[in-house]
């Protein structure tokens, strides 16, 4: 059985050489140099491919120079552009970190090859490619509907197509699910997980030793679905690990809240019995919305404050979810959810999630 895939050196795709090796495929893998920043991602790759052939698998590889074309796409991903975001994975920032037209551009090259190589051997020839669910929000070119119509496209626009097919195992998937699998491959293969996945990079802005940043939203995914099958990610981050886990679940929540109008639990916020002299400005835009002077120890649980700060402008919206009748608050510089206000004998008082605010003391 003969397969090629692009090996960028991430999880993902490292995940599915393991997949494929594990299922039998004799596998040839193409490298992509575009003129990354995360250019690391290239040596890891490399490294992964010699403990697999150390190991006695055989892994054919070629690296492929697309830097002087891609170099005139706009990305926060390619070397001299603009900086790479930080935050949760399908905030609106990430969007800069698109290569335009990336995923074509990778699987033609990937096309014309696995048909060249069916021709001279006269086999079939499979085209893997790791994408997942998890890109689908910010990659338009990670999408099933996009890979339905490049594969019909394709078709259309060779000779002996019939040769070719694409394989994406994971496009329902998500990263939980190429570790999990992964995990299974590398017990099948008789190879050591650790190893493998601590010769990866997914930061999207490793410091100049190559130690991921744990901030990119990237590295926050990736975080999280380590975190999620109960394992510590064996690559090397700038700070601990249980930093790094810890901020990403703090993004994780702060997005929640924010971005999908869910509450944290009470009594755990940072600012609930929070009475130091300052202000609370909004996590995301910085706007100013409250002063230390009106906060108060209401009991139930968050930050509570009487009144927001003069200019604030707090948007107020009628919310009868869950069966209640609430006013809804939301952050007038970038429309976050922040919590609730209500009217009550003692005066208003505004119900804020601590994870929504910044305090800067005086």
């Amino acid at each position: 059985m003969r397969v090629v895939m692009a090996l960028s050196g991430g999880m993902d795709s490292t995940g599915l050489l393991l997949r494929l090796l594990s299922d039998g495929y004799k596998v040839t893998c193409l490298i992509y140099d575009y003129g990354q920043k995360h250019i690391i991602e290239i040596e890891r790759a490399l490294q992964n491919l010699t403990y697999i052939n150390n190991n006695g698998i055989k892994v054919d590889h070629k690296v492929v120079n697309l830097s002087s074309v891609m170099g005139l796409f706009h990305s926060s991903l390619i070397k001299n552009n603009e900086e790479i975001p930080e935050g949760h994975y399908e905030e609106e920032q990430m969007k800069s970190t698109v290569v335009p037209n990336r995923n074509a551009i990778f699987a033609s090259i990937l096309y014309g090859y696995a048909l060249s190589i069916g021709l001279k051997e006269d086999t079939n020839v499979k085209i893997a490619l790791g994408v997942h669910s998890g890109d689908h929000v910010i990659y338009p070119d990670c999408r099933p509907e996009f890979y339905e119509l490049l594969e019909q496209a394709f078709a259309k626009g060779n000779w002996n197509s019939e040769k070719v097919s694409l394989h994406l195992p994971y496009i329902d998937g998500n990263k939980e699910t190429i570790l999990r699998d992964s995990i299974n491959s590398c017990r099948k293969l008789r190879l050591d997980f650790d190893t493998v996945f601590a010769n990866t990079n997914t930061s999207y802005n490793p410091d100049s030793n190559g130690r991921s940043s744990g901030t990119s939203g990237a590295d926050i995914e990736r975080i999280l679905a380590f975190y999620s099958i109960g394992k510590k990610d064996p690559v090397e981050y700038v700070k601990p690990w249980e930093n790094v886990l810890s901020e990403a679940l703090k993004t994780k929540l702060r997005y929640n809240v924010m971005k999908e109008n869910g509450t944290e639990q009470p009594f755990t916020g940072e600012y609930d019995k929070h009475f130091k002299e300052g202000v609370y400005t909004c996590y995301d835009c910085g706007k100013k919305l409250f002063s230390s002077k009106s906060k108060f120890d209401s009991g139930c649980g968050w930050p509570a404050f009487s009144e927001e700060f003069d200019n604030a402008g707090i948007i107020k919206i009628n919310d009868n979810s869950y069966g209640m009748n609430r006013i809804e608050v939301r952050c007038s510089g970038c429309e976050s959810h922040l919590g609730h206000l209500f009217h009550e004998s003692k005066g208003p008082r505004y119900c804020i999630n601590s994870i929504c605010l910044k305090f800067e003391g005086k």
